[in-house]
């Protein structure tokens, strides 16, 4: 099995003025002669992570990080339940990407993320296919309704015991949007302890569902920092109770659009938290994408998994 690049630190890092009193933070390592490579990760709100660019050739890529609105070390930050989210959407980070490719003067830019990463790379990609040279996404999602309602309820049969618990933690709801919105309330109430209550519930669940998968680490969520979970599943909640504020399968019915955009879309067939069919779906519809579906692997990859990810970044970079 192949194993990642050595660790690389950035060579020039900022904070991007994007409006709305928001600052994103980013910064750039590896080759700045080579392609352009940028990162968009998950989430929402997980923030970036400096062992992504682990994966590609230092020589080979300029590898360009951002933390969207509202986590890592962007401003303000979602963990302030003063921050105002009103001006924190999918639109809002497409336009952030815009206005991040143009102050680091890249034409075009190849496109690397995984879970709702996928989802924005995909918004962002359909609004601006001139821009994009390749994709490489992992763990696919599109965020309609269904994958929501299937994370945050149907999954619950593997489940129940835990599912029964994140139910209570936010009561007085009647469906999975409801849920959901109830825990975006939750996370907006002014008092901490509440706050802090109904975070980790969230991280409670969403670490019982990759649970089961091989390289599902105990606490992979709930053993964040005390700002970064708060910052995430309020970004989360307020994302998935808002569907996105995409259409209903609009990433699906628009992926004509990304015609001509060569892509691999790695999914692991033990994914619990993304099932399979999505990505299956989307390469129907998308004659240009290359879908590996990796037999041993979840939402959390595998070494084989990641093997496949250094080998697709490899073959894009020459």
């Amino acid at each position: 099995m192949a194993d990642r690049f050595p660790p690389i630190e950035p060579y020039a890092t900022g904070m991007l003025d994007v409006g709305d009193g928001n600052h994103i933070h980013w910064e750039t390592s590896g080759n700045p002669a080579s392609k352009p490579s940028l990162v968009v990760h998950g989430g929402p709100g997980s923030g970036s992570s400096p062992g992504t660019r682990r994966f590609y050739g230092p020589e080979a890529y300029r590898i360009i990080q951002f933390d969207q609105r509202g986590c890592g070390e962007s401003t303000p930050h979602a963990s302030d339940p003063a921050t105002d989210m009103s001006v924190n959407t999918t639109h809002h980070l497409i336009a952030d990407m815009e206005r991040l490719r143009e102050h680091l003067n890249v034409d075009r830019w190849q496109l690397f993320g995984g879970s709702w990463g996928s989802t924005l790379i995909l918004a962002y990609a359909e609004r601006h296919p001139e821009r994009v040279t390749e994709i490489v996404l992992t763990g696919v999602t599109t965020t309609r309704p269904a994958e929501t309602d299937w994370l945050y309820k149907g999954v619950g049969r593997f489940f129940p015991e835990q599912w029964h618990r994140f139910q209570q933690a936010a009561p007085h709801h009647a469906t999975t949007t409801d849920l959901i919105a109830a825990y975006a309330r939750l996370m907006d109430d002014p008092d901490l302890d509440t706050r802090t209550a109904a975070a980790r519930a969230w991280c409670a669940w969403e670490d019982a569902v990759i649970s089961a998968e091989p390289n599902g680490v105990p606490g992979a969520y709930s053993n964040r920092p005390d700002t970064a979970l708060m910052a995430m599943v309020r970004i989360c909640a307020h994302y998935f109770s808002n569907n996105a504020w995409l259409e209903k399968d609009i990433l699906l019915k628009q992926a004509g659009r990304l015609t001509g955009i060569p892509a691999v879309l790695l999914h692991g067939r033990l994914d619990l938290s993304s099932p399979l069919d999505t990505a299956w779906h989307l390469t129907r519809a998308w004659p240009d994408a290359e879908l590996l579906v990796i037999d041993d692997a979840g939402h959390t990859g595998s070494d084989t998994f990641r093997t496949h990810v250094l080998d697709t970044l490899q073959r894009f970079a020459t």
